[in-house]
């Protein structure tokens, strides 16, 4: 009796439902059902890796992404046309915010303790948004400084590249914004904010919101740029209108320059790593219960 050829199980093989479930990215990706085990993915892989670094504490710094270095605003304004020449010079006025950044990054970087790991472990590294303007400016200081710095980069419809001064194997990026702001607060000793937009916005009135209500721990706030904060945040009138108390506006200090901005934190408490010894009970960002 002759045997009948084996079957071929190629189509068994490419199935889908054959692929290994953590090799399959469709699957992990597009089923809504696992978008608890997509958070959980985003918040383990920052996580370890910054562990693997002894990243143990950070200073956030926030601010726009369209506030040019003064190359870019230069190469902007001699090639923008004679309608657009306005604009170009517009936002090239806003370098020297670029420039104080890019200093209160590289002093954070040089005294803060990020170039000196105590036991192993690095304190007051910068950590920014990870894409350009002043987060470019915030990776570029600590890079001149040759301290590692932090890119939390997000996925967006316009696609945001990641600036080329964070440290490569810092460099993540999130899906979820819930999960980028986790990593940017549970570790943050301190937060640096630039003249910005919306997202700025968000960013440092979540953090203000957290610290008023007690989720988190103390944490030294300053905003840089005294002109445009008191400019566009009439901060008096949420007093007047008893919206908020008075001793709210204590959370933070507004300050002019990025080494100012150094200097207020300090006088907040912040302190670098050689005045601090051993490891921390928790994250700088956390409560105790969490």
């Amino acid at each position: 009796m002759t045997e009948s050829p084996k079957p071929d199980n190629a189509q068994q093989r490419n199935a889908p439902s054959y692929a290994l479930p953590a090799q399959d990215i469709d699957f992990i990706s597009n089923r809504e059902e696992l978008r608890g085990l997509r958070f959980a993915l985003e918040y383990y892989k920052a996580d370890m890796i910054l562990q693997d670094w002894g990243v143990r504490s950070t200073i956030i710094v926030f601010g726009s992404a369209r506030i040019p270095s003064p190359e870019l605003a230069a190469a902007r304004i001699a090639a923008a046309p004679p309608e657009g020449r306005a604009r170009a010079e517009k936002l090239g006025a806003w370098m020297r915010y670029y420039e104080e950044a890019r200093a209160f990054a590289r002093l954070v970087s040089e005294e803060g303790g990020a170039l000196k790991p105590v036991h192993g472990q690095r304190d007051n590294v910068i950590a920014t948004g990870g894409g350009p303007g002043i987060m470019e400016a915030a990776n570029r200081g600590a890079h001149e400084a040759g301290a590692p710095s932090i890119g939390f980069n997000i996925t967006l419809p316009g696609e945001q590249e990641p600036n080329a001064y964070s440290t490569p194997d810092l460099t993540f990026r999130f899906h979820y914004f819930a999960m980028r702001k986790m990593h940017l607060a549970m570790r943050a000793r301190a937060l640096a904010v630039f003249p910005g937009g919306f997202g700025t916005m968000d960013e440092l009135f979540e953090i203000l919101t957290l610290q008023q209500t007690r989720k988190v721990t103390t944490t030294p706030v300053v905003l840089v740029g005294k002109d445009y904060w008191n400019s566009v945040i009439n901060f008096d009138a949420m007093i007047d209108s008893g919206l908020i108390e008075a001793a709210d506006l204590g959370i933070f200090d507004i300050v002019d320059t990025g080494p100012e901005a150094w200097n207020a934190l300090k006088a907040r408490g912040l302190k670098p790593a050689s005045a601090r010894s051993g490891k921390m009970s928790r994250r700088p960002g956390l409560p105790e219960q969490a």
